[in-house]
């Protein structure tokens, strides 16, 4: 098993396969999230923002979005791929933007990433009072019996679970966020084989695998989406999602 800090860090090298392969969030997520705040946001910051699958569509909403992007990949391709946004190398931890310079900052598939004792604090420093802390993540609905079977292949003794974590820390601070508010959003992203192996390469612990190891996890990928009763013969692919949201607005 790699550490997280390798796996952290393991995105920029796997940043034109991400962008390929990784789905982008329905808009009744979106709604909820920036409707939560004590007026409707103008400015939104998108932290962690990778490579720009979240910023898109805030910038679509006509909003001044600045994305903040460790890796240096990421960011490359974020800014050819957005260029309308303001694209900041930065963290959770050290924001680089002044004090209330967000009406909403949103972090998608990226907080169980960072160390919610330094950020909790440094997310309540960047956002005015009555701005929104918004915390996003796809999950892979595994109801469906070949979702199920992609997930076992992609994690034999069980997934790690991603979705939540790091919430708790900021239930930790009620002097600086109101309470936390929870939203689900079920729907479904239609993909092409190759998007689904590309999905299944951009997840981290994939991407550190040796060659020869990831190279078969391919195959047997491929092999699931070619035999599956659901899948064989099919040009498009239906991926199943629930999108889970959280928010908390900032106290004055």
């Amino acid at each position: 098993m790699h550490d997280r800090a390798a796996q952290a860090s393991s995105f920029g090298a796997a940043a034109a396969v991400y962008e390929r392969g990784r789905p982008g969030y329905p808009g009744a997520a979106l709604d909820w999230l920036l409707a939560g705040g004590s007026r409707e946001p103008q400015r939104v910051l998108d932290l962690g923002a990778g490579t720009g699958k979240l910023t898109r569509l805030l910038l679509a909403r006509g909003l001044e979005v600045t994305a903040v992007e460790p890796a240096d990949g990421m960011r490359e391709e974020l800014a050819a791929a957005v260029p309308g946004a303001r694209v900041l190398a930065g963290s959770a931890e050290a924001i680089p933007v002044g004090d209330g310079a967000a009406d909403a900052l949103l972090a998608a598939q990226a907080w169980h990433w960072v160390d919610p004792v330094t950020a909790v604090p440094e997310a309540a420093r960047v956002l005015r009072p009555g701005g929104t802390l918004g915390l996003i993540w796809n999950v892979r609905d595994e109801r469906e019996d070949w979702v199920a079977a992609l997930g076992r292949l992609l994690a034999p003794s069980g997934a790690e679970a991603t979705s939540g974590v790091g919430v708790g820390g900021i239930e930790e601070h009620p002097e600086l966020f109101g309470p936390v508010e929870r939203f689900s959003v079920p729907w479904t992203n239609v993909m092409t084989g190759d998007q689904v192996v590309d999905l299944v390469a951009s997840r981290s612990y994939v991407i550190l695998l040796p060659d020869a190891e990831r190279e078969a996890l391919f195959a047997e990928v491929r092999k699931l989406l070619a035999t599956h009763p659901a899948l064989a013969g099919r040009e498009r692919i239906e991926m199943p999602y629930v999108t889970d949201c959280f928010r908390a607005v900032r106290l004055p």
